[in-house]
C-alpha cells in the first residue's frame, strides 16, 4: 500500500479542485450578492491546504497499484466534500453538520437539502449547488484522467474505483485518458445542448444553465423551492423528461451513437431497450392508478403527470412537478422502491443499475430451470454475451450487501428518533442518490438530528461509490501488502 503516494496524488487533485471555487465567485461579482469574498476565501483556504498536504506528502512513487485507486478515491471524495463545505459555512452560514450534508448531497447528485427558502438565496450560492452536481456526476477522478495524464498515475485504477455500474473494464478507446475525455466532450455537449432548450423554453439564462447542470448529471437540485413545478411549463418538463433519460443511459451509448451518427447503438444495447421498458411499464402502473384514482381527470393528464415523475425518479434525478408523496394508494412507496433501479451503468444515475437487475433476472430463471432440469446446462447471455460465472457471483454479492447495508443504516436512522417509513425513505434517497423521501424527509432534511444527517451522508457515499469501494477499506487484508 503506498499510501503517501495515494494522499499526495488526492492533494494534487484537490488543488486542481479549488479552482472550481473562481466560477461563483465571478458570478456573485456579476449579480453583485456580496459573496465574492466568501468564495475566494474558500479557495484560498482549499488552495493552501491541499498545496500543504501535496508538499507534506513528499516524493513518492506515483506507479498505483489496483488497491491505491481506492483509497485515492475515497480519500478524494471525503476531502472533496470537506473543502466544498467552506461556501456554504461563510456564505448561508449552516452549521457544520448542514453544509457537510449540502456538499456531499451536490457532489454525490443526490439533490437533498437542509436550504429552505431557495428562491431568496444568492444566485452565487445557487450557481455554486447546481455546479457541484455538475462536476459529481461524471465525476472529478474521470476529469482528473482525461485532463492530467502528465500525473503518471494508474489511470485504470481510479476509473475503475470512479465510474459507476458493473462493466467497468471496457473503455470506449484503446488509450484510458482518451475515453475519459470523450465522455467529458459529450457531457458539456449534452450540457449545452439542454441549456439551450431550456432558454429557448422560457427559461432566464441562470436557470436554464443551473437545471442544465443538475439534468444532465440527474441530481436534482434547483434554483427554486418548487423546482422545476416553479415553472409551470408542459414545454420544460418534457425537455427535462428527455435530459433525465439521456443522463440514464450509460455515455458509451452516447459515444457510439455520436461516432457513427446513427441511433443504432441504443436499439441494439440489451441494457437500454430494458431500461426503456422498465420506464414504461413504471408509466403504465403509475399512470392507470392515478386515472383510476380520481387523482387525475383524465388519462392523458395522468400519463404526463406519471411520465415526468417516473423519470425523474427511476433516473434518480428527483425534480418535482407534482407532489408525488401524496398520490394515491402505494405510489409514494412504489416510487421510492423503483429508485433502488436506476439507470444504466456508465451514466450519471444512482441506484443499483438496469445491468444488474436484468442480470439478477436471468439468474433468478436459470434456477427456476435448474429445478425442474437439474442436468440442463443453461449460461447467462445477456445480449448474446455469455457472462462468467465470476461476473454472476460479483453481481450477486453486490445485491447482497447493498441490501444488507440499507437494512443496517435504516435501523440506525430509526435509532435517531425517525419513525419507520421517514427512515426507509431517508435511507433509500440517500444510498439511490435520489433526493426526495417521504415523511419527514419529503421535502428536505433540514428538521431532522445532525446524527441522522451523517448517516444520510455516509449512505450518499456509499451509492456513489458504489458500496464495495468503500468497504473494501474496512477489510484488515486489504492494508496487507
Amino acid at each position: 500500500m503506498k499510501l503517501g503516494g495515494a494522499i499526495r496524488v488526492v492533494g494534487l487533485l484537490s488543488i486542481g479542485f479549488s479552482l472550481t471555487m473562481l466560477p461563483p465567485a465571478a458570478v456573485s461579482l456579476w449579480y453583485h450578492d456580496d459573496q465574492a469574498l466568501n468564495f475566494l476565501t474558500s479557495f484560498a483556504i482549499a488552495f493552501t491546504s491541499s498545496l500543504v498536504v501535496w508538499l507534506l506528502a513528499g516524493s513518492h512513487d506515483a506507479a498505483l497499484r489496483r488497491k491505491d485507486g481506492f483509497v485515492v478515491v475515497v480519500l478524494f471524495w471525503i476531502a472533496l466534500s470537506l473543502l466544498s463545505a467552506l461556501p456554504f459555512l461563510l456564505g448561508p452560514h449552516l452549521n457544520f453538520v448542514d453544509a457537510f450534508f449540502e456538499a456531499v448531497s451536490g457532489f454525490t447528485t443526490t439533490g437533498a437539502t437542509v436550504i429552505t427558502h431557495l428562491d431568496d438565496m444568492p444566485r452565487s450560492i445557487l450557481y455554486y449547488r447546481q455546479q457541484l452536481q455538475w462536476l459529481g456526476g461524471m465525476g472529478l477522478v474521470v476529469l482528473a484522467v482525461a485532463i492530467l495524464p502528465l500525473l503518471g498515475i494508474g489511470g485504470m485504477r481510479l476509473y475503475r474505483a470512479e465510474t459507476p455500474g458493473p462493466m467497468k473494464d471496457e473503455k470506449l478507446t484503446p488509450r484510458l485518458t482518451q475515453s475519459a475525455r470523450a465522455l467529458w466532450i459529450i457531457y458539456v455537449l449534452l450540457t449545452a445542448a439542454c441549456a439551450l432548450a431550456y432558454w429557448l423554453a422560457g427559461m432566464t439564462l441562470f436557470d436554464a444553465i443551473g437545471h442544465a447542470f443538475s439534468t444532465i448529471s440527474t441530481g436534482g437540485f434547483s434554483t427554486h423551492d418548487a423546482s422545476i413545478g416553479y415553472f409551470h411549463s408542459e414545454a420544460i418538463e418534457s425537455i427535462a423528461t428527455v435530459f433525465m433519460l439521456v443522463g440514464g443511459i450509460n455515455f458509451s451509448i452516447h459515444f457510439l451513437a455520436m461516432r457513427n451518427k446513427t441511433l443504432w447503438p441504443y436499439l441494439q444495447d440489451v441494457e437500454v431497450r430494458s431500461f426503456l421498458l422498465l420506464v414504461i411499464a413504471a408509466l403504465l402502473i403509475v399512470a392507470s392508478v392515478l386515472w383510476l384514482t380520481g387523482e387525475n381527470p383524465s388519462l392523458s393528464h395522468a400519463t404526463i403527470s406519471a411520465y415526468f415523475e417516473v423519470v425523474s425518479i427511476i433516473t434518480s434525478t428527483g425534480f418535482g412537478a407534482d407532489d408525488f408523496t401524496q398520490w394515491p394508494l402505494f405510489l409514494p412507496v412504489f416510487l421510492i422502491f423503483i429508485s433502488f433501479i436506476g439507470g444504466c451503468g456508465g451514466s450519471t444515475a444512482g441506484g443499483m443499475k438496469v445491468m444488474r437487475i436484468l442480470l439478477l433476472f436471468k439468474q433468478g430463471l436459470r434456477e427456476v430451470d435448474s429445478l425442474i432440469h437439474p442436468r440442463l446446462v443453461r449460461p447467462v447471455k445477456i445480449g448474446g454475451r455469455v457472462l462468467q460465472q465470476r461476473t454472476i457471483e460479483a453481481v450477486w454479492g453486490f445485491f447482497a450487501v447493498y441490501i444488507l447495508v440499507f437494512v443496517v443504516l435504516t435501523l440506525a436512522m430509526m435509532a435517531t428518533g425517525l419513525d419507520q417509513v421517514s427512515a426507509f425513505s431517508a435511507v433509500a434517497t440517500s444510498i439511490n442518490n435520489l433526493g426526495p423521501g417521504l415523511g419527514d424527509v419529503a421535502y428536505n432534511f433540514a428538521d431532522i438530528s445532525p446524527s441522522a444527517k451523517l448517516i444520510s451522508v455516509f449512505a450518499m457515499l456509499m451509492g456513489r461509490l458504489e458500496i464495495f469501494t468503500i468497504l473494501v477499506l474496512f477489510t484488515p487484508s486489504f492494508w496487507l501488502d
